[in-house]
């Protein structure tokens, strides 16, 4: 009966079929063959174009390869003829004694599935947990699945994969067939994922931004061929996003709800962006100017994520902290600009910052982790990976006036030794993770006072650090769910 179905769905209307079949082309990687009753169907359905939704066919191609016999379940396998409407099967080389008992035929209505006895409810259920290309290809098994995999409950999200998938039209023909029952508006997708689609361009995003006012969620992380047009028609016509990850788009360099970088939101507006998380990781061009922009438009932004923007400076961020004072979690990393000077800014975030990286920001000292330990007392995690002018005092300051701190990198820091380790110990009872890779001034007695009083630890790193084999026996044996990583062989 699915196979019947799914003919019968297969020339149903003509719709979209160009645009469909090739993004169904550009996601199965499989040539498409127009069935050859295609054209007989098509003055007949014509009434029904308007009103009947689109072919699976038009999502998904069907495969081009022939589907192989059934296996029984005694190994052997069925071969079926259609005569007059009814299948025969027939066991290849039966006992000659079951012949006569197979010579009539059972009526395929009574041949049904044992999963078409499910409930619509429970299909739903199940087709809840498929990926958006799984949801098509359910879509062309039979009429029933269809208009099941359809169901406006099960496309509150859209996730695409693929450097080959043409994302542009794909997403055109899904909010086209989304929009049917709204025409023009899609009102239940809230979250669209295209990270690592390199072909999705402005026009992919436009047309999500036009059709999808309800849009919460976007990632296109690594879509290199996104520009600041489209990330402004999305902030502009999806009032309620809150999530925006751009990460690796180099072309971005500024979110605001004007086209002109250079315009500030004026308080006659009276209107803000909504998002609360942005990456904006290897957005290579983003700029102090534009640091400015998108804090004085992006106000409730609780989690930032500038990774590798290399030309920011200390002037961006105190843009930053005048128009975000509820940011939360901060990563500058590799942000060669940054100096005490931003992270004397960066404190005056005070209590609310609880995440911070400045790694491999080599113009960062004591002084700067200083200010942040003294204003941040609520802060969890730091990474100052490869800051090479932090020293034991720095990690005094922060012992003494961070003690809830759970995560700490310190990798990288030759100035760093037993001293300020012990320190560390004494006042962060709470610590859970500790790297401290490539310190080569850190022996066994400080891995050891760590182990005594940080119970909680799962996690330490001394790769490329001369410690003791007794110092990592004295931790697993004090630490019992710790992991530890280390370069020494003979631990194990």
């Amino acid at each position: 009966m699915g196979a019947n179905n799914g003919k019968q769905c297969g020339s149903e209307g003509k719709g979209s079929s160009s645009i469909s079949s090739d993004v169904s082309s550009s996601t199965d990687h499989t040539s498409t063959k127009a069935p050859k009753n295609a054209a007989t169907s098509e003055d007949s359905d014509l009434s029904m174009r308007t009103v009947s939704t689109p072919s699976p066919a038009l999502i998904l191609p069907p495969s081009s390869s022939p589907l192989p016999p059934p296996v029984l379940s005694n190994g052997s396998s069925t071969s079926s003829s259609s005569v007059t409407g009814e299948t025969v099967a027939m066991v290849h080389a039966p006992p000659a004694g079951l012949l006569r008992l197979q010579s009539r035929p059972r009526p395929l209505k009574d041949q049904q599935a044992p999963i078409d006895l499910l409930p619509d409810h429970a299909f739903l259920q199940i087709f809840s947990h498929l990926p958006t290309n799984q949801l098509c290809r359910c879509a062309r098994v039979c009429r029933r699945w269809y208009n099941l995999a359809w169901d406006p409950r099960l496309w509150r999200s859209i996730r695409l994969t693929g450097d080959l998938l043409h994302a542009d039209r794909a997403l055109r023909v899904l909010t086209r067939r989304l929009c049917q029952d709204t025409p023009n508006v899609c009102l239940t997708l809230e979250t669209v994922v295209a990270s690592g689609c390199r072909r999705l361009t402005d026009r992919g995003l436009l047309t999500v931004a036009q059709c999808c006012p309800e849009l919460r969620r976007l990632e296109v992380a690594g879509c290199y061929n996104v520009s600041n047009e489209a990330v402004f028609e999305v902030v502009s016509r999806c009032p309620n996003l809150e999530h925006l990850d751009v990460s690796g788009c180099s072309k971005v360099t500024c979110i605001s709800l004007t086209r002109e970088v250079s315009l500030k939101l004026l308080p006659m507006h009276g209107q803000q962006i909504s998002i609360r998380y942005l990456d904006m990781t290897d957005c290579f061009a983003l700029e102090d100017e534009g640091l400015h922009t998108i804090a004085a438009h992006c106000t409730q932004l609780t989690h930032l994520y500038l990774r590798r923007c290399v030309r920011l400076t200390d002037e961006g961020l105190r843009y930053l902290v005048i128009y975000c004072p509820s940011v939360r979690e901060l990563s500058v990393s590799d942000c060669r600009f940054v100096s005490d000077f931003g992270l004397r800014e960066i404190a005056k975030l005070e209590g609310r910052l609880r995440y911070l990286s400045v790694a491999h920001c080599g113009r960062i000292t004591d002084v700067g982790v200083r200010y942040v330990a003294k204003y941040c007392s609520r802060l969890r995690y730091l990474n100052a990976r490869g800051c090479e002018g932090l020293t034991d005092h720095g990690l005094e300051h922060l012992a003494k006036s961070c003690p809830k701190l759970k995560s700490l990198d310190i990798g990288k820091c030759p100035l760093v030794s037993d001293a300020g380790l012990e320190l560390l110990a004494l006042n962060c009872f709470n610590l859970k993770r500790l790297s401290l890779k490539s310190c080569e001034s850190i022996t066994g007695r400080g891995l050891q006072v760590v182990a005594a009083n940080c119970f909680d630890l799962q996690l330490l790193n001394v790769q490329d650090c001369d410690v003791p084999l007794e110092a990592l026996r004295f931790v697993k044996r004090h630490c019992k769910r710790c992991v530890i990583e280390h370069t020494n062989p003979a631990f194990f």
